[in-house]
């Protein structure tokens, strides 16, 4: 689970706090709400997927276009 910082205090501490990255990183929140992920430049891409598991909801039908038509016209 990645540690989750405000952005003042990542302001602060950012050099420290870059030097101490692990393979989850960080977010940053600013009043309350995430607006940033820092991650590791060393974190290989199969490390990230299903990382938002849990996180993400699908709202629709994700394999739609949205679009209505007939196919016969």
């Amino acid at each position: 689970m990645p540690t989750v910082i405000s952005a003042s205090k990542f302001k602060e501490q950012c050099l420290g706090l870059l030097d101490q990255l692990d393979s989850d990183g960080l977010i940053i929140i600013k009043h309350g709400k995430p607006v940033a992920r820092v991650l590791s430049a060393r974190t290989e891409s199969k490390d990230l997927i299903g990382s938002l598991a849990g996180e993400i909801r699908v709202l629709g039908d994700i394999e739609s276009t949205g679009i209505k038509g007939d196919a016969e016209s």
